[in-house]
């Protein structure tokens, strides 16, 4: 090819022998993934992780060795060493970024494959307690590797060059006052770095968890390497640091069991009939598909000088469904109370004793005698 062109210059010839040599092994690596590995049959999970995984790395693939055929052929091309070394330079960078790239997307393909396990093998993804907290850990986990593998792909690349690697060896080597301002200045992502991985062992939370932050419900939307996304009933979005989570005190209703325990608080009046109340209540929850089959309970829980409280305790399977358990159990007792006893509803009761002689200037409010008591 280089006597073909023999009429230019000889570096114009290298430079574009080498070009046509690269994307030519490109081409041909990128023809053998997508022919090969990513039409290997079967079903089974080898030969799905064989194409996905030729269908993901296909692109770092074909640039390292591209960039190792062309670092190979330069020493055979009529080029000047003064345009050779930058040009070996950057084809050596080129696979060191490659490899850095394979290895965040062999993690992503890895986590992705593994969850995809998980949300096959669960039922039910609010219940699966198990599924939730190995998504967490994986999903924390390849964040991590990703954040880990991005930096050292990046030194490992600057490091190439000599004059960052002098900064750097002298910089490690006078680790002073510099280190520690780095030090302070990054120590918030730091340490929500290092409570990510605290979260992803301990799993305080997981993904999906329902959590009661500052008085409303909250569902774990998304864990990322530094922050936590919190969505709340009415599809707000709260983005909490992940080191609160190991700082402060929160309820997580579903740590290690998605059911939860409601109690629904009637005020009745003292002529309630409580045991009409309490078989009444017995058909309502066992009627109600939301209850979990176990927990059910009735009891006049307090009582002041002008009502009795009543509180009704039933289990649910999730905390959304103890959600709607309750309020079926409000909603028909006390249309069941109105059709059928509406004197249990609180009333108010007042009686007067008292005389025209105890209190001449006031007007006598029945027929009877001076004295006789006066009721509404």
């Amino acid at each position: 090819m280089q006597g073909w062109f023999g009429w230019l210059p000889p570096n114009v010839v290298s430079l574009f022998v080498l070009a046509v040599l690269g994307a030519a092994v490109a081409g041909v690596t990128g023809l053998i993934l997508r022919r090969g590995l990513a039409r290997v049959p079967g079903r089974r999970r080898s030969g799905s992780f064989i194409r996905t995984s030729a269908v993901s790395l296909r692109f770092p693939a074909q640039l390292a060795v591209a960039s190792v055929a062309m670092i190979v052929t330069i020493p055979a091309l009529e080029m000047s060493p003064r345009l050779a070394g930058p040009i070996a330079h950057l084809l050596a960078v080129c696979i060191v970024l490659s490899l850095g790239l394979s290895l965040g997307r062999s993690a992503r393909l890895a986590a992705s494959l593994y969850i995809e396990q998980i949300d096959a093998a669960g039922d039910n993804h609010e219940e699966n307690i198990l599924g939730r907290k190995h998504l967490t850990q994986v999903r924390l986990l390849q964040r991590i590797a990703g954040a880990l593998i991005a930096v050292l792909t990046i030194g490992a690349a600057l490091m190439t060059f000599e004059p960052v690697r002098q900064y750097g060896l002298s910089l490690l080597a006078s680790a002073g006052a510099a280190s520690i301002v780095v030090g302070f200045a990054a120590r918030s992502v730091l340490t929500n770095l290092i409570a990510g991985a605290q979260i992803a062992v301990t799993q305080p939370i997981r993904m999906g968890d329902m959590i009661a932050f500052n008085g409303d419900w909250t569902w774990v939307e998304e864990i990322n390497s530094t922050f936590v996304v919190l969505r709340a009933w009415d599809k707000r979005r709260r983005i909490i640091p992940l080191s609160y989570f190991l700082d402060n005190p929160f309820e997580n209703w579903t740590y290690n069991s998605a059911e939860l325990i409601g109690a629904v608080y009637l005020y009745l009046d003292f002529l309630a009939p409580v045991e009409r109340i309490r078989k009444k209540l017995e058909g309502i929850v066992e009627a109600c598909p939301d209850w979990n089959g176990k927990d059910f309970s009735v009891q006049v829980g307090d009582a002041n000088d002008r009502t009795i409280m009543i509180r009704i305790t039933a289990g649910a399977r999730t905390a959304v469904r103890s959600w709607d358990l309750r309020c079926a159990i409000r909603e028909q007792i006390i249309v069941w109370i109105r059709d059928n006893c509406p004197e249990a509803f609180p009333q108010a009761r007042f009686s007067a004793h008292a005389s025209t002689q105890d209190y001449p200037h006031c007007v006598q409010l029945t027929d009877g005698p001076q004295g006789a008591p006066v009721h509404p």
